[in-house]
């Protein structure tokens, strides 16, 4: 059964993930985030890396910025024949305090959505394995 299966993967936002002053990381980027997790979805579920062809209604509700610590989601909501529809979340469980000195961080007492999106990859058939 493909439908409900997940992938999580958690990471810092970098320096090098800052894009526009005040160090926000472009919401470009949590796409590129979604698409990894989708991949290693796909992976999961079709032994095969499959292709994201589309997003849709994606959100951007919270700014990010180089330090924050996120978990992305992925869940698969629909499977077809082919395509393998997938819902998306960006949570933010901490952030940096430089407030408090240079290496302070704080975890967030319930972890914030700051993006979501749903999208559909596709794995061909023929290179199904599961």
């Amino acid at each position: 059964m493909k439908e409900g299966l997940e992938a999580r993967h958690r990471m810092r936002l970098s320096q090098a993930d800052a894009h526009y002053g005040g160090d926000l990381v472009a919401g470009g980027h949590l796409l590129e985030l979604f698409g990894d997790v989708a991949t290693e979805l796909c992976v999961r579920s079709d032994g095969d890396e499959g292709l994201l062809a589309g997003y849709s209604d994606v959100s951007f509700l919270e700014p990010v910025y180089a330090g924050d610590f996120v978990e992305i989601v992925a869940k698969i909501i629909r499977a077809g024949e082919t395509s393998r529809e997938m819902s998306f979340q960006v949570l933010r469980y901490a952030s940096p305090r430089p407030d408090i000195s240079d290496s302070a961080a704080e975890l967030a007492l319930e972890p914030e959505l700051v993006a979501t999106a749903t999208g559909t990859c596709v794995v061909k058939k023929e290179r199904q394995r599961r």
